[in-house]
C-alpha cells in the first residue's frame, strides 16, 4: 500500500462555506425571481392576452411581471412575506462534512434580514411562545446523501400563505393514482386561493410520513425547464397540471387559464399498507435556487 490519504481526493464542505452561500443567496433571492418562473409567467400571460387582453386573468399576470422587473431592478422585496429561511445541504459519495456544518447558518440569516430590511416573519415558539424572533431566525436545515458525486445546496424563502395551503395525507394503498389526483385537486380547490396563484405546485409520494413532505419540497427545487427523469412521471405531471388549470381560479385567484405554472412529482418506495402523499404548494414569488459546492 502507498499510504496515501484515502480522503484527499474528497469534497470537504465547511460551515464558513456554508454560511457564505446561504449569506450571499438572501437577498438575490427575496428580490429576484428565478428565470424559469420568468418566463412561465410571461408564457402565461400571452396565452391569457390572446384568450382576452381585457381579461382579469391577464392584468393579475401582467401586474405579477412589473413586480417582479421592478423589485430586481431596485433591490426591494418580491413580497412583503420574505419566509422563512430553508437550507439542505445534499451531498454524495465523495463528500466530508464537518459535524457543525450548519452553526454560522443562523448569524447569516439574522444578517441578511437586518441589512437589507427583510420582513422577520419567525416566531420563538409556534404553541408556548409567539413572541417574534426579530431577525427571522432560526433557518430550517437539514442534509441529506444521494449517489451523485459532489455537494450542492438548496436554499428556499418559503411565504407562509403557501405553506398553510400545504398537506400531508396518508391514502389507503386502494387509493391508487385517482386517489392521489382527486386529493390534489381537492386541495387545490380548497387552498390555491390563499396561496397566491399561479402555483408551483411540489408533490410527494412514497416514503414515510416524515419523509414524504421533503419529497414534496425538493420537488419544487427542479426548474420549470428541467423535464422529470422518465416519460412516465413527466406525463403525470402534466396530467395533474392540466386538471389543476382546468379548474378555472386563475392568477391571484381572479379566473383564467393559469391557475399553476407547473407541477413537480418526485416518488420513492414505500409501505406496502401505505401511500403517503405530501402537496407543497409554492407561490407566484418561488423564491428557490440550488447551488453547486
Amino acid at each position: 500500500m502507498s499510504g496515501a490519504n484515502p480522503y484527499t481526493k474528497h469534497l470537504v464542505i465547511t460551515k464558513e462555506r456554508i454560511a457564505h452561500v446561504v449569506a450571499d443567496a438572501i437577498p438575490a433571492l427575496a428580490c429576484s425571481l428565478p428565470h424559469d418562473i420568468v418566463c412561465a409567467l410571461e408564457s402565461a400571460y400571452q396565452r391569457e392576452q390572446q384568450e382576452n387582453a381585457s381579461s382579469r386573468a391577464a392584468f393579475a399576470l401582467d401586474v405579477l411581471m412589473k413586480n417582479a422587473h421592478v423589485a430586481a431592478d431596485e433591490a426591494r422585496p418580491l413580497c412583503q412575506d420574505t419566509g422563512s429561511v430553508w437550507v439542505c445541504l445534499e451531498v454524495g459519495p465523495n463528500v466530508c462534512v464537518q459535524g457543525d456544518v450548519f452553526s454560522l447558518v443562523n448569524e447569516e440569516v439574522a444578517r441578511a434580514y437586518i441589512t437589507h430590511k427583510l420582513r422577520c416573519s419567525l416566531v420563538r415558539n409556534a404553541l408556548f411562545d409567539r413572541t417574534n424572533t426579530g431577525n427571522n431566525t432560526p433557518a430550517f436545515c437539514e442534509m441529506h446523501a444521494c449517489d451523485a458525486p459532489g455537494a450542492r445546496v438548496h436554499i428556499m424563502l418559503k411565504g407562509g400563505g403557501s405553506d398553510n395551503a400545504s398537506r400531508i395525507v396518508m391514502l389507503p394503498p386502494s387509493a391508487g393514482k385517482q386517489g392521489i389526483i382527486d386529493e390534489i385537486l381537492r386541495c387545490v380547490h380548497e387552498k390555491a386561493a390563499n396561496a397566491c396563484p399561479p402555483l408551483l405546485v411540489g408533490i410527494g409520494v412514497g416514503a414515510t410520513f416524515d419523509k414524504v413532505a421533503h419529497l414534496a419540497k425538493m420537488a419544487l427545487m427542479r426548474p420549470l425547464d428541467v423535464p422529470a427523469r422518465d416519460s412516465e412521471t413527466q406525463a403525470f405531471e402534466q396530467e395533474l397540471l392540466d386538471a389543476i388549470n382546468a379548474t378555472g381560479i386563475g392568477a391571484a385567484a381572479l379566473g383564467g387559464k393559469t391557475t399553476a405554472l407547473g407541477v413537480r412529482v418526485e416518488t420513492a418506495p414505500c409501505h406496502i399498507a401505505a401511500l403517503p402523499l405530501a402537496i407543497n404548494m409554492g407561490c407566484c414569488a418561488m423564491r428557490r435556487a440550488s447551488y453547486e459546492l
